[in-house]
């Protein structure tokens, strides 16, 4: 079985975030479940993959931009994957990487829409105020007038509640126009809901954009896509095909 499907629309660029919690043996349903409407950028973390398996990892359609992995604790990575056609460049950013404390890739895109798109994870168990330093440094290093900021990934501090880290992190976003969109719950355990979550991006830049959950069933966390209108990325004609190898011994593994 075979289905053939297309991106999203050339005048936008979508930019999806999954905390994946092990990439291992879950390409297929991660595709799966994006599909018909597959993002631009797939923003991954927690993926508990070293570098060079990352690079042996086949999502159907995309290819690894950029990553980072641990150095010397186990069990952790921040990647993008972006599509075969797309043109990028990396931006090495590895001198403020800590592991658990701040783990970072970035890529920036190729395109007339200037923007650069930065995946980010922090560990629950991580250094919070060692973390706004870092991020406040990368962003420092990064800001450009012309160039758009993208921010998404796992900062594991629930910004549905008013506390003093939320504060602090907003604090520091906002030195550089840079704001929370997500609000609403993108982790339930039991009868806790969390927005651990986030995109963070300059609201008065991205005038035309929309944010919602998209429920994969994968994890417990429905992590959020991001499309934003108006842009025209170049892209040359594209898609996925989706192949199901129906069987009887296929189907008795069923």
């Amino acid at each position: 079985m075979v289905n053939d499907n297309q991106r999203s629309s050339s005048n936008s660029i979508t930019i999806f975030h999954q905390n994946i919690c092990g990439l291992k043996g879950k390409t297929g349903e991660l595709i799966s479940s994006m599909s018909p409407h597959f993002p631009h950028i797939l923003c991954s973390s927690e993926c508990h993959l070293k570098k060079f398996e990352l690079y042996q990892i086949n999502v159907n359609g995309y290819r690894l931009g950029t990553a980072h992995c641990r150095q010397v604790v186990k069990r952790c990575s921040v990647c993008i994957f972006v599509p075969e056609n797309l043109s990028y460049t990396n931006i090495v950013l590895g001198k403020h990487c800590k592991d658990q404390e701040k783990e970072v890739c970035v890529l920036k895109l190729k395109s007339t829409f200037f923007n650069c798109i930065v995946a980010v994870y922090r560990a629950p168990t991580g250094n919070f105020n060692l973390f706004l330093n870092r991020l406040d440094d990368i962003i420092k290093t990064l800001h450009k007038v012309e160039l758009n900021l993208t921010i998404c990934g796992d900062v594991n501090e629930d910004c549905l509640t008013d506390n003093d880290k939320r504060r602090q992190l907003d604090a520091v976003l906002l030195t550089y126009n840079l704001s929370a969109i997500v609000y609403f719950p993108t982790r339930s355990q039991g009868y806790s809901s969390t927005e651990i979550d986030n995109i963070f991006i300059d609201t008065y830049k991205f005038i035309n954009c929309t944010v919602s959950p998209l429920y994969n069933g994968l994890l417990d966390h429905d992590d959020p896509l991001l499309e934003i209108c108006n842009v025209n990325l170049q892209l040359q004609n594209y898609h996925i095909f989706t192949i199901r190898n129906i069987t009887i011994y296929s189907i008795e593994d069923f």
